[in-house]
């Protein structure tokens, strides 16, 4: 009966802990404020749990069934939780009020569950022997599930099947707690009951998870949903409405196919087009193949590197029937070389050099993203530019992000690059900015490849013109240690969705 009741706070911790990391990781995706949102929900869910070790001294009779419902209560609310989330933020919109409410009663049940398992098995163990093997098991069951939530169950069950199989795991310790201490329990049948009900709750939850993702989704997305797969870095929706296929990643938007090809003719073509000759490519993100497709329209370029991190990207993007007419097949270019790495990482590792380099990751909205716009990333990005080569890095909007996008411009300054700033207009996100970066001064091409929409000559001198409320301001340089481009960014993008 003891080794059974310690491996439960194995089990607990585990199950605590995982709804802690989807409520945060559901607060990325869904409200992008992600430095915010996770240390704000950790901190409620600590405080939370306190609040329950607090309340547990009031629980004096019928220790082992307050036990058992707690448990189910645990298991009913943490397993519904992500599924609850996720159709309140599409049908509601009182998403951070839920939010925040179901994470403090989760922490204060969970908060209940260990001090009573301590007193349940006080008579069998010296007090400095119960603490420190119920402790153990607590931070094992932690740790745990911190390696499997990011590797396993997040990627391969989604969020909502994860909430649901560890509120069965909730359940199933009430379960086995009720078998072992059945001869104790007056209330057999009714907390058998109650177990019973909870089981077939998460499982029929659990069977439904497809359905009640795809039921908030086509809410959230105003088109038809084409494609969904979470994969182990992203959410990837594809939506269509009549001839205009849009992509989101974690809910936010990527390109929509009407206008996408203003964006990547900016991207590609100044700079590019400024390097005659340019033979050897390398572009990092991009794992849609929108810019290698631009890329392609030189007859000079022999081969085009493109290392993004999400192999389930340019695996779609190589071979939905629907993707490959829009990049023009460029993902399976002889040309073209796709590395699915970690890009800070595979530019610590690789020694080439490259003519043109073209830098498109999403938007800094977190730590991760943001280190990938620091002077250690761009002090890599110079030591793999061929010495008369160019750059071009995707820099915000200089009209909502303004602070951010002069931030990204100083950065790429401050490693000894000279910086060319640029903006155009894209109706699906407004004006949008670039940043050159090059050796020698740069020079506007007098011409470009045959087949653009977009650009010429003519339009190029007036993307580098900038307008008094997007002209540069003071910033700071976005180092590793301060990230303060993920603190600018975060608050302009929430002030302008005000």
């Amino acid at each position: 009966m003891t080794p059974a009741l310690l491996v439960s706070v194995f089990v607990i911790a585990s199950c605590g802990l995982v709804y802690e990391l989807i409520a945060g990781t559901l607060a990325s995706y869904l409200l992008g404020d992600s430095v915010t949102q996770f240390s704000t929900i950790i901190g409620t869910y600590l405080f939370a749990m306190g609040i329950g070790s607090w309340l547990s001294r009031y629980v004096v009779r019928g220790l082992i069934a307050r036990f058992i419902q707690i448990e189910l209560a645990v298991g009913l609310l943490g397993g519904f939780s992500a599924p609850v989330l996720f159709l309140i933020f599409a049908w509601l919109g009182a998403f951070q009020l839920a939010l925040y409410v179901l994470v403090l009663l989760i922490g204060i049940l969970v908060g209940l569950e260990i001090p009573l398992i301590m007193r349940i098995l006080k008579q069998q163990f010296a007090f400095k022997d119960l603490v420190s093997q119920v402790l153990t098991l607590d931070y094992l069951g932690a740790l745990a599930v911190s390696l499997l939530f990011p590797i396993l169950l997040a990627p391969h069950l989604g969020l909502n099947r994860t909430s649901l199989l560890f509120g069965l795991l909730n359940v199933l310790v009430a379960a086995w707690a009720l078998w072992l201490f059945r001869a104790q329990l007056p209330q057999l049948r009714w907390l058998r009951g109650q177990c019973v009900a909870a089981i077939l709750a998460l499982a029929a939850g659990f069977v439904a998870a497809d359905r009640i993702t795809a039921l908030a989704e086509e809410q959230l997305y105003a088109d038809e949903i084409v494609f969904a797969h979470t994969s182990p870095y992203q959410r990837i929706v594809l939506t269509r409405w009549k001839d205009d296929l849009r992509l989101f990643l974690n809910g936010n938007l990527q390109f929509s196919a009407r206008d996408e090809y203003r964006y990547h003719e900016a991207l590609v073509h100044p700079g590019l087009s400024a390097v005659p000759g340019a033979r050897r490519v390398l572009v990092l993100g991009g794992g849609d193949g929108l810019a290698v497709r631009e890329i392609l329209r030189y007859d000079s370029v022999e081969s085009v590197t493109l290392v993004d991190l999400d192999p389930e990207m340019t695996r779609l993007f190589a071979t939905h029937p629907l993707l490959t007419p829009l990049n023009a097949n460029a993902l399976n270019s002889p040309k073209v070389k796709v590395i699915n790495a970690d890009a800070f990482k595979w530019l610590e590792e690789n020694q080439d050099t490259f003519d043109f380099i073209v830098v498109d990751f999403p938007d800094p909205t977190n730590y991760s993203l943001g280190r990938l716009y620091t002077n250690v990333f761009y002090r890599l990005l110079e030591k793999h530019l061929a010495a008369r080569g160019a750059a071009v890095v995707q820099t915000t909007s200089p009209l909502y992000a303004r602070q951010s996008f002069w931030c990204i411009a100083r950065t790429i300054e401050s490693v000894g690059l000279r910086v060319t700033p640029y903006h155009a207009y894209v109706p699906t996100f407004g004006e949008w900015g670039f940043t050159l970066a090059t050796r020698q001064p740069w020079q506007a091409p007098d011409h470009y490849p045959p087949g653009l929409r977009f650009l010429t000559p003519d339009t190029v001198a007036t993307l580098l013109r900038f307008p008094p409320d997007m002209g540069p301001v003071t910033t700071d340089i976005n180092r590793l240690n301060n990230q303060i481009l993920v603190h600018y960014y975060e608050r302009e993008w929430r002030e302008a969705a005000q």
